[in-house]
């Protein structure tokens, strides 16, 4: 299992314990984690092969300026070793979670590709959309044996970019549930949290621009803002003030940690994710995994998610009135509320990392075979 920028390491890590708890051998080959503690291996093995000296400036300074060139000056070396990792462990499939420069990454991945079955989850179906970045992009999904998505949509975009049919499985994108194996609890109150990377697609002014509405509607509501600021959050802060709604905001910026997102989902109504552009969402995993109704922008895999199992809400993106109404319509009528908790639970029953780990062992069997 191959993430060399780390940047889906939650994920990869739960797919590589459900695939040992199944008796899969699996390396897990990452870089430093930069935006906190990583999570401890469980049944599997994993090395940071990739960008060991950014990774280690880059941990709790992630807009080091030094970090991000050397970053970028490593990272060649670094995915040459890790190619070289593994020609040495000799895998019977090789699985890309992630890849930080594809205009650079397809050399080595064709290389790896052609010597092994190789599989590659599109977690984003195109995450860079310049011409050079969709050309890099083709080559990845052309050199791969399969490319999982997380739902039908994500594999209709990628036949669009041209993926054969025929190599794209759909396999949805499991919740993250609560170590400690907590029965979950009705939503109650009015509290919207917003949590996450904050970065501008995710929308959070979207969402600020559509508190007036809310509170004007519900003035017991509130909003949590707990995540790690990737860019500055004082035009933010500022837009908030203007539009009088900062007192209505309580901002927890950081990292959130693995062990404190049960109790930050359990002081939540809903959860609110207001993207521009996305295709699947880790957040959403977080809030089904735990029980908590969704209001999103029916942008990419989140959308579909929730109207699939009725677990909350999905307007349009850069929407803030219709964003607010939806929102209203969860915290002020305890029916629809209940409804979407129901759908939630739907969810969280379909939606597991053992069931996702049954269709990828199926998946690397049958190209290993091949």
């Amino acid at each position: 299992m191959l993430d060399p920028p780390s940047w889906t390491l939650p994920y990869d890590h739960a797919l590589s314990a459900a695939l040992a708890r199944r008796g899969h051998p699996v390396r897990l080959l990452v870089s430093p984690f930069v935006h906190g503690p990583s999570p401890e291996p469980a049944g599997y093995v994993r090395e940071e092969v990739y960008l060991p000296l950014s990774g280690r400036l880059l941990k709790g300074r992630k807009r080091s300026r030094a970090g991000v060139v050397l970053k970028g000056a490593e990272y060649a070396p670094s995915a040459l070793r890790g190619a070289r990792r593994i020609e040495k462990l000799a895998p019977d499939v090789v699985h890309v979670q992630w890849l930080g420069y594809p205009r650079f990454d397809r050399f080595w991945l064709r290389r790896v590709a052609h010597r092994r079955p190789t599989v590659l989850t599109a977690h984003e179906v195109l995450p860079q959309r310049t011409a050079s970045q969709v050309d890099a992009w083709r080559d990845v999904f052309a050199a791969v044996d399969r490319v999982v998505a997380h739902t039908a949509g994500s594999a209709g975009r990628l036949a669009e970019l041209g993926v054969e049919p025929e190599k794209i499985v759909e396999i949805p994108h499991p919740a993250f549930e609560s170590a400690n194996g907590v029965p979950i609890a009705p939503p109650t109150g009015q509290t919207l949290l917003f949590f996450g990377l904050i970065r501008r697609y995710k929308g959070l002014d979207v969402l600020i621009r559509a508190l007036p509405q809310v509170a004007a509607a519900l003035p017991e509501a509130r909003l949590v803002v707990a995540g790690d600021p990737l860019e500055s959050v004082e035009p933010l802060r500022e837009l908030a003030a203007g539009l009088g709604v900062d007192d209505l905001i309580d901002w927890r910026l950081g990292y959130v940690p693995g062990d404190r997102i049960p109790a930050l989902m359990d002081s939540a109504t809903v959860v609110v994710l207001p993207y521009r552009r996305i295709e699947a969402s880790g957040v959403l995993a977080d809030a089904v995994g735990h029980g908590r109704p969704a209001v999103v922008s029916d942008v990419g895999a989140i959308g579909e998610t929730v109207r699939r199992f009725g677990a909350g809400e999905a307007v349009p993106p850069d929407d803030p009135e219709a964003l607010a109404a939806a929102c209203v319509r969860l915290l002020g009528d305890e029916r629809r509320l209940a409804e979407a908790f129901a759908g939630v639970k739907a969810a969280r029953k379909a939606l597991t990392w053992d069931a996702a780990a049954e269709a990828h062992e199926q998946l690397y069997d049958e190209i290993a075979r091949r």
